[in-house]
């Protein structure tokens, strides 16, 4: 499951998290941690169910970029102030928080891309398919089918910030390129 109550184990015993500061950076650091490689949305209010027993850290503060909770801001082991009725949750669903309409009007623009260039037709053997608002490419790679992905906007090539880059948006750029 992608899901549920956060629960860490330390000193011999499994325990809970309280919600205290809990924000999607440390739900990123768990996604990361547990290796999943969804959209990271913290839950917080027992959202997935109290859990029992101890409530082993507070008052989490990651920046995101850590690779476990260990090397987040966090109260001491077993110091903290809360019932179990805040104990935090994420949610690691690949598909949590995307928006389907956006992700419709650009899978739209491709069609009408590919509609395009599908009707033109070279009338010399130094034919260029024109470049169009959106369309990607692969560059620096060691073959056609890898490399840093570029978008082609407002007359420039840009690269793509990979903050909330997921295997979900590398998808959808193999198959704009037509890969399967």
């Amino acid at each position: 499951s992608f899901e549920g109550r956060v629960e860490v184990y330390h000193d011999g015993k499994w325990g809970t998290i309280c919600d205290d500061q809990w924000d999607d950076r440390d739900a990123e650091v768990v996604c990361r941690q547990l290796g999943l490689s969804g959209n990271p949305k913290a839950l917080s209010w027992a959202h997935y169910g109290q859990g029992s027993g101890p409530i082993l850290l507070d008052e989490v503060e990651c920046s995101g970029n850590e690779l476990s909770l260990d090397q987040c801001k966090k109260s001491d082991w077993g110091q903290q102030n809360c019932d179990h009725i805040e104990d935090a949750g994420v949610s690691c669903d690949p598909f949590t928080g995307i928006d389907l309409q956006l992700y419709a009007s650009q899978m739209w623009s491709v069609l009408q891309l590919a509609q395009q260039i599908a009707y033109s037709s070279p009338a010399s053997g130094s034919y260029r398919a024109p470049t169009y608002e959106g369309t990607v490419r692969l560059a620096g790679g060691r073959s056609p089918s890898e490399g840093r992905v570029e978008v082609y906007y407002n007359g420039d090539w840009g690269t793509v910030c990979d903050d909330g880059w997921t295997d979900l948006g590398a998808q959808v750029v193999c198959r704009q390129l037509g890969f399967r």
